[in-house]
């Protein structure tokens, strides 16, 4: 049996959430999905709040990813602790709240799921996540198993693929918000996607107004982020695992308009 597994990119601001909410469900029920991750971490531009975690649920999500921007908005830190289906990345210090993995029950079958943050070019402390990786399927995991590795380098992420192939059943990239055309199954069997682009508005920087992204670029202050309406995208990917290898047999990318 062949599972479908739908990985959605960083969901940006309101405009973004609303689209996520108006097309999941029905591309879900288009391509016969049977378990989806939806990085949520810019649903509050920085930061995600317990109300917009509860909408991406509602949406059509079974398990949320979140990044750099975990804490954007503190009050998140207690729906960590008591939400085992909202992930932060695993390799943050033991003192952060929450989890970054996970085995979650889909019917018949159990998929487990792995958040890491990349240190290149993300200023902050973080351990490294090469090793964290290691450690946690060194304890034990399901058949199926998923990482979101919210990085900054594509260097970086191309070089988690290859340490974890053979080992996971699928890697996607969250952060950079920009789709690459690289999905494809590793030499050793696991999915693979350097990016998976964003949820929000096309006519944007990112997700931000572009007018402001120009304005910080020419030196000024641009002042707080802003999400401008207009047409949105959802962009992901879906990525095909044999029930009897646990491993992918093929990766197609997702662009919602």
């Amino acid at each position: 049996m062949i599972y479908h597994i739908l990985a959605i990119g960083d969901v940006v601001g309101e405009p973004g959430l609303a689209h996520l909410e108006k097309t999941l469900r029905p591309y879900k029920k288009l391509k016969d999905v049977h378990f989806t991750v939806v990085n949520g971490e810019n649903a509050a531009v920085t930061g995600v709040t317990a109300e917009q975690v509860d909408r991406i649920y509602a949406a059509g999500a079974d398990v949320i990813t979140l990044g750099n921007h975990t804490f954007g908005k503190p009050q998140i830190a207690a729906r960590l602790e008591e939400d085992p289906y909202l992930l932060r990345p695993a390799n943050y210090t033991g003192r952060a709240p929450g989890r970054g993995w996970a085995v979650y029950d889909a019917g018949s079958v159990q998929f487990g799921v792995m958040n890491l943050i990349g240190r290149c070019g993300l200023d902050f402390n973080a351990d490294n996540p090469f090793f964290a990786a290691s450690r946690l399927l060194r304890e034990g995991k399901p058949r199926f198993t998923l990482v979101d590795f919210h990085a900054e380098a594509t260097s970086e992420k191309l070089a988690m693929a290859y340490h974890l192939d053979g080992q996971v059943s699928a890697l996607w990239g969250t952060h950079t918000h920009v789709p690459t055309a690289d999905g494809r199954v590793m030499p050793k069997g696991s999915g693979y996607i350097t990016d998976l682009g964003m949820t929000g508005p096309v006519e944007s920087v990112l997700g931000v107004r572009p007018e402001q992204s120009v304005e910080q670029f020419l030196g000024g202050l641009p002042g707080r982020y802003q999400v401008p309406g207009g047409p949105c995208k959802m962009q992901g990917a879906v990525f095909s695992l044999d029930s009897e290898t646990g491993l992918c047999v093929d990766v197609e990318r997702v662009d919602i308009r």
